[in-house]
């Protein structure tokens, strides 16, 4: 009787075990869904104090960071229109028609990348906002999963004129240089209001690396680069496009 008894308790304590795990399994979750969707509903409205990326500058810079970041906020409806387009014939040409996800290009980076994870993003210009702002580099399939719900998020609460105003205000075009305001007094002593077609491609351009690339002066490789995004943005000037400047 008493080894069944203490066969018993010993069930008894492992079905405890079990549902405290299941329980803490669910909770865990629960939070993570749930703690992106008040912060993208709060970030709707609020204009964000600090970001992931930017934070994560800060904690490890690269060479070449300087100690005090570059960064002023400002509307979308103050920016160029020239802004949003050249960004979109650089990064995103289908940003107005999809929902946060290029599926082709993701499809492409999985059967490319290797056993360790993407190597590469392929990015949406939704999904770099949903890393830039609420993620820290990392190169994994977990961490795409989750950038790809937020990515959603982004879609389904922001919309894209919401997304377009963060990204341009908290991508980084130079080391420390945050949003188009700081980037575009940087390189061109202008506002982001008053600048060119052709300087909107000239700060397009540097986003793969914008610590090796850089607006101005302009080397053959940016130069005919520049040349490549105005003609995207020529070929891409549309109402369906226009509408989100």
């Amino acid at each position: 009787m008493a080894v069944d008894k203490k066969g018993s308790g010993v069930k008894a304590f492992i079905r405890r075990v079990r549902r405290r795990i299941k329980r803490v399994f669910i909770t865990a979750i629960a939070v993570l869904l749930g703690m992106p969707i008040v912060l993208v509903i709060l970030l709707k409205f609020v204009n964000p104090p600090f970001w992931m990326w930017e934070v994560h500058r800060t904690l490890f810079p690269p060479q070449g960071y300087p100690a005090h970041a570059k960064h002023q906020w400002i509307p979308l409806d103050k920016m160029s229109p020239s802004l949003p387009l050249a960004m979109m014939a650089s990064e995103d040409q289908r940003f107005p028609f999809h929902w946060g996800i290029d599926v082709d290009a993701l499809v492409s980076v999985i059967e490319e990348s290797g056993d360790g994870g993407p190597d590469r993003g392929a990015s949406t210009i939704t999904q770099q906002t949903a890393k830039n702002v609420f993620l820290f580099p990392s190169h994994t399939y977990i961490r795409k999963a989750y950038e790809l719900y937020i990515a959603l998020l982004l879609e389904l609460i922001w919309g894209k004129q919401r997304i377009m105003e963060m990204y341009l205000n908290v991508v980084e075009y130079g080391p420390g240089i945050y949003g188009v305001q700081a980037a575009c007094e940087h390189y061109f002593g202008l506002s982001a209001s008053q600048v060119t077609r052709r300087k909107a491609a000239q700060l397009a351009v540097v986003l793969p690396n914008p610590y090796k690339i850089h607006p101005t002066p302009m080397t053959e490789y940016v130069q005919e680069r520049v040349h490549w995004v105005l003609g995207q943005m020529r070929h891409l000037d549309t109402q369906d496009y226009r509408r989100l400047e």
